[in-house]
């Protein structure tokens, strides 16, 4: 890893060499015989009040590096440190003060919403669960809560299938607000939603930063939308990343060969403007097995002799960063 990617205790969230590592198991006996490397090496940071892109195809590990970050998983190797604490370390106490830090917003807001409690007690069970205020002010705190996040306090008795789904995201991201968190983890936040509620969501997560002073990580496939909303983005592919990059850097002058492709693949408003499409051929392997050397040279256009060996992250500017032969 070049230096000045991940060198300073600065940074609000700092992952260093993430792996995880699901087992392959069949047979009887359910023998072990062999491993899917979802994540294989990841190393980013989140600044504070900063929001990082994380994009890539379905299957490249994006949600894997969300879910470990959250606890939901445990790395296979690796280190995820938060405020210059390793959260591998921290004992019963500092992991539920960290779980309060650190929130999600989730991909479907429908399974992620407890069908049997109402809105007031989806919002408020964060509340109760870190006694972070009296009983009797919980309420006043959810109506708040909701107001923020543009719903009626009305709402409060409600459940989640009485609300259509950009409704049921803004509860979502209501209950994330509700503990004070500094980073959020947003999984995909919209892809589930209609393109005019995506942009709604999308202008609300801004404003929402802003006010509260929150750092995102937005996980996404959709480069049009990650561009909205990220100052850096990091491009994953089959568990690697192989770019990172401040925003406007990364559109107008895209190094790595996936990432071009990627952009490629954005529609533009203008019927009457051609724009060059990359076709990449084959399939995306399969991380049980994933290629020697680089991962992305069974796709590339660019492939050569030398991509038999794993490109090292190299600095190309203080801001932009690339794993690619083409560049070293």
């Amino acid at each position: 890893m070049e230096k000045g990617l991940n060198n300073t205790d600065e940074h609000l969230l700092d992952i260093r060499g993430l792996k995880k590592y699901f087992p392959v198991k069949k047979g009887v006996f359910r023998k072990t015989v062999g491993w899917v490397q979802a994540v294989d090496g990841a190393s980013l940071y989140v600044n504070k009040g900063e929001t990082l892109g994380l994009v890539g195809e379905s299957g490249c590990g994006k949600s894997t590096v969300g879910n470990c970050i959250l606890k939901l998983m445990e790395p296979t190797e690796g280190k995820i440190i938060f405020t210059g604490k390793d959260i591998g370390t921290m004992g019963p106490h500092e992991i539920k003060d960290y779980r309060r830090k650190v929130q999600a917003v989730f991909q479907d807001p429908y399974s992620s919403l407890n069908p049997r409690m109402s809105v007031k007690d989806i919002v408020g069970e964060p509340l109760k669960v870190h006694s972070l205020y009296p009983s009797s002010e919980r309420k006043y705190r959810v109506e708040d809560l909701l107001k923020k996040v543009g719903l009626s306090p009305e709402h409060m008795s409600r459940y989640p299938h009485e609300f259509s789904g950009g409704q049921r995201q803004r509860i979502g991201i209501a209950r994330a607000l509700a503990l004070q968190p500094e980073l959020i983890v947003c999984d995909e936040p919209v892809s589930a939603l209609d393109v005019s509620v995506q942009a709604q969501v999308i202008n609300l997560l801004d404003d929402l930063k802003e006010e509260f002073k929150l750092s995102y990580l937005f996980i996404a496939h959709d480069l049009s939308v990650v561009e909205h909303v990220s100052e850096r983005i990091a491009v994953m592919y089959l568990g690697k990343i192989v770019e990172v990059a401040k925003d406007t850097e990364l559109y107008s002058n895209p190094l790595h060969p996936y990432t071009k492709a990627l952009l490629s693949a954005i529609p533009i408003p203008e019927p009457r403007r051609k724009k060059k499409r990359i076709i990449l051929q084959g399939e995306v392997p399969s991380p049980i097995n994933p290629p020697a050397g680089c991962r992305f040279r069974t796709r590339c256009p660019e492939a050569k002799e030398i991509c038999l060996d794993e490109p090292p992250m190299k600095m190309m500017t203080p801001q932009h960063y690339v794993a690619c032969f083409n560049y070293l």
